[in-house]
């Protein structure tokens, strides 16, 4: 049985150049694609597709990851391959929790990608090794690396919003959002807004 694919990404070129790489490999069938990520959620839903290939970022609405987790909370439902041009943990982290099975860059080698495919038609998990490096490193040190919420506040500072409206954003108080820009602070080593966001820019935990 050929592995049945999804391609959900708002841009026509993206999915039409990985519809053509995929397509020219054996064993591998698009049986569908998705402009909107809530498209791709209705159509992973009907059951004949193995695994979606997902965009993080989608014009409006909802994004990838939140139509990852929507996707593989349904039993027997298709894998998910993560396909994106962002490998910052603030991209990644959610994407991996929502339940993608892997994580790639739209910059992989075709070979890399069909086997990602394969390879999460199988069950298993492929990473790039950006990601899977950064991975490592929070397990490694997990004392210095930034949890998830703490992530979201950094990129929210980073886009240039007050800790008033990060806490408004994020459904916080304000006393919250100081506290976690305290701990990351420390984590970093960094004693303010604009070195945490430098630091964390550097090392690849928020977005460039």
């Amino acid at each position: 049985m050929p592995i049945r694919l999804l391609l959900a990404d708002d841009h026509p070129v993206v999915r039409a150049g990985l519809r053509a790489v995929l397509e020219t490999e054996p064993g591998l069938v698009v049986v569908a694609e998705a402009a909107t990520a809530e498209d791709a959620v209705a159509r992973a839903a009907v059951g004949d597709v193995d695994v979606v290939l997902m965009d993080l970022q989608f014009g409006g609405g909802m994004g990838g990851a939140q139509a990852t987790a929507l996707i593989t909370a349904r039993p027997g439902a298709p894998r998910v391959v993560v396909v994106t041009t962002y490998d910052s943990d603030a991209d990644t982290l959610p994407a991996i929790e929502a339940g993608a099975t892997g994580y790639l860059l739209k910059d992989a080698d075709p070979e890399d990608l069909a086997a990602a495919v394969r390879t999460a038609a199988a069950g298993r998990t492929t990473l790039a090794p950006t990601v899977a490096e950064r991975l490592m490193n929070r397990l490694r040190a997990p004392g210095t690396a930034l949890t998830r919420r703490e992530t979201e506040v950094l990129a929210l500072v980073a886009d240039g919003l007050s800790n008033q409206a990060v806490a408004r954003r994020l459904h916080l108080t304000e006393g919250t959002v100081k506290s976690h820009l305290a701990r990351v602070y420390a984590k970093l080593g960094v004693e303010s807004r604009t070195a945490a966001v430098a630091t964390a820019t550097d090392l690849g935990l928020i977005r460039r």
